[in-house]
């Protein structure tokens, strides 16, 4: 006998969701399907050409450098795995959490955030360019699976719960908010021109303007766990430092300084020190690292139970607060307790005061920042010659220069490391493609 899954449409009632969550931009037939439709969210964004693309552009070392380094895909996948799981233990839609997770980086550009500088840079005069506005873009626009009646592209037509889970940054450059330092924040989710869907996606929830929904809190800080464990586990292995290095207080001080600088701005140097304190006091704390199977066995030990010990304490802080009823969209808010965003920033110091900042790397970086500014230059020069046909079409129907500007800054932001220093070498160096350069 044969055991068959259930028939159930996509207008089946999702606990803690509303019929207007599932709504998707262009209206689509119900299918008679096993899948919930934030179900199937989740597989087209698994499906995506973009997120195939992660797997091949950076996100601490470059992907060509070393076998086993974490790329920007293998990264995703480990976020989605942590978020998914916090999400349902707060009663969030699992599958709303995860397709956040796979998405949060999918606009990112070649060569990781030094990539993500130059081109905001090249794009200033169109309102800059910002990872996560990218890929709200590309998710809208760029990745091309459902049209509007009006003939323009609907991206992935995912349902407007998932779209605003993938929102870290639910405001235009224009109205970010100020930082605890008193500054602007820099990050921002939206570009002008794709204000029309976003306020579509924000329809409904409009008192919860500049708001994020709980979904895309998981989505962060499951980002944030992940990389600030991982990072700090790919460098180790990687030979970039050893944690019983910052015993030394010069190392300590340097740790303790990138820190507060690039994640807790405005932050005593004592209570980062105790976070610090707290972490190396814990029995699975790795002074050194040998690369013998049992260190190596008890530094992936470590970045598990880290893990479990940053999530946990944000699912026990937030249902102290809520209770137990399911936590999904604007009825509640993720608590992070405050030692644990320490903790975590700790951790995040550790891999940018080792990595990310280290002298031997700055000449990397500026080649990396020149090649894509000689490469924009060079596409604004030849118009569409060089452009894949769908940026090519965007550009042929733009009908300002700024515009056009925009269709080649997706077009540079859509490459691979390995294809923007190929593009690069041929077509403005006239040379063979050299991975070595960079």
């Amino acid at each position: 006998m044969v055991n068959r899954l259930p028939n159930r449409t996509d207008a089946r009632a999702i606990p803690g969701y509303t019929a207007a969550d599932e709504e998707r931009w262009v209206e689509e037939p119900p299918k008679k399907a096993y899948r919930t439709s934030f179900e199937r969210d989740r597989a087209r964004i698994l499906h995506s050409s973009a997120l195939r693309r992660l797997g091949a552009k950076t996100q601490v070392v470059a992907p060509y450098s070393d076998d086993f380094v974490r790329t920007r895909l293998t990264h995703s996948l480990e976020v989605a795995q942590v978020g998914r799981e916090l999400g349902q233990a707060l009663g969030c839609d699992p599958d709303v959490v995860d397709a956040a997770c796979l998405s949060h980086d999918l606009g990112h550009p070649p060569f990781g955030h030094n990539g993500e500088t130059a081109l905001n840079e090249l794009a200033a005069s169109i309102g800059g360019f910002e990872g996560n506005a990218q890929t709200l873009r590309l998710l809208t626009r760029l990745e091309t699976k459902k049209f509007r009646a009006d003939g323009r592209s609907a991206g992935l037509n995912l349902s407007r719960a998932s779209l605003d889970a993938v929102c870290k940054y639910p405001w235009t450059r224009q109205d970010a908010p100020l930082q605890a330092d008193g500054r602007q924040t820099r990050k921002f989710g939206v570009y002008e021109d794709d204000l029309t869907v976003f306020d579509w996606l924000r329809s409904g929830n409009e008192k919860y303007a500049g708001v994020r929904c709980i979904e895309a809190q998981v989505m962060d800080l499951a980002d944030d766990i992940s990389y600030s464990v991982h990072d700090v586990e790919d460098s180790v292995v990687a030979g970039r430092f050893q944690l019983r290095w910052i015993t030394d207080p010069d190392q300590r001080a340097r740790v303790i300084e990138y820190t507060r600088r690039w994640y807790l701005p405005g932050a005593d140097d004592d209570e980062i020190d105790a976070a610090l304190k707290r972490l190396e006091a814990t029995q699975e704390w790795v002074p050194a690292v040998n690369g013998s199977r049992r260190s190596l066995a008890a530094l992936k030990d470590m970045t598990s139970q880290f893990i479990g010990r940053f999530s946990t304490a944000a699912l026990v802080a937030t249902r102290k607060e809520y209770g137990d009823e399911p936590l999904t969209r604007f009825n509640a808010q993720l608590i992070v307790p405050r030692e644990t965003e320490f903790e975590i920033a700790a951790m995040k110091g550790l891999a940018t005061a080792y990595v990310m900042t280290s002298e031997e790397r700055q000449p990397i970086y500026v080649r990396q920042r020149e090649a894509l500014g000689e490469l924009v230059a060079l596409l604004q020069d030849t118009g569409d010659q060089y452009l894949e046909p769908m940026f090519a079409a965007d550009w042929n129907e733009a009908d300002t220069d700024e515009a056009r500007l925009r269709a080649i800054i997706d077009q540079v932001a859509s490459l691979t490391d390995a294809s923007a220093i190929e593009w690069h070498s041929t077509l403005v160096q006239g040379k063979s493609y050299r991975t070595e350069l960079f």
